[in-house]
């Protein structure tokens, strides 16, 4: 199986920046012909909703929820085997439990898509 490992997270003040990092290893996902790596969040009592995603298969291609438009930036490795989230001008509605998740096949932000998970890294901005 596919293991993540989240890594970066932090306390940082309104209008900082930090980097996560997502390592992926194990599983067969890069030999697959298209598979999609992603970055969700979850506010403590809330659901959770996706923040960003990378489409490694024909053409590429990444995408990022409204909200944080302009100010996160997802990006990988030339091995591709991690991927980061830069963020930048973070706001104290940007706090929560940031997951890295892989699927199979294309790219999408609903998390009922994914099929590997890390254990989430803690971001708190005040």
């Amino acid at each position: 199986d596919v293991q993540l490992v989240e890594s970066g997270g932090g306390s940082v003040q309104a209008g900082g920046s930090l980097r996560l990092s997502c390592e992926a290893s194990g599983g067969t996902y890069s030999h697959y012909r298209s598979y999609c790596m992603a970055w969700f969040r979850q506010p403590a009592g809330k659901s959770r909703e996706g923040v960003a995603y990378i489409y490694f298969g024909d053409g590429g291609g990444y995408d990022y929820a409204g909200s944080v438009k302009g100010r996160f930036t997802i990006s990988q490795n030339n091995a591709k085997d991690t991927v980061y989230l830069q963020m930048d001008s973070l706001k104290p509605e940007d706090s929560a439990m940031y997951y890295c998740a892989v699927r199979y096949g294309g790219c999408t932000l609903d998390a009922t898509d994914f099929n590997y998970w890390g254990r989430g890294t803690q971001v708190t901005v005040s």
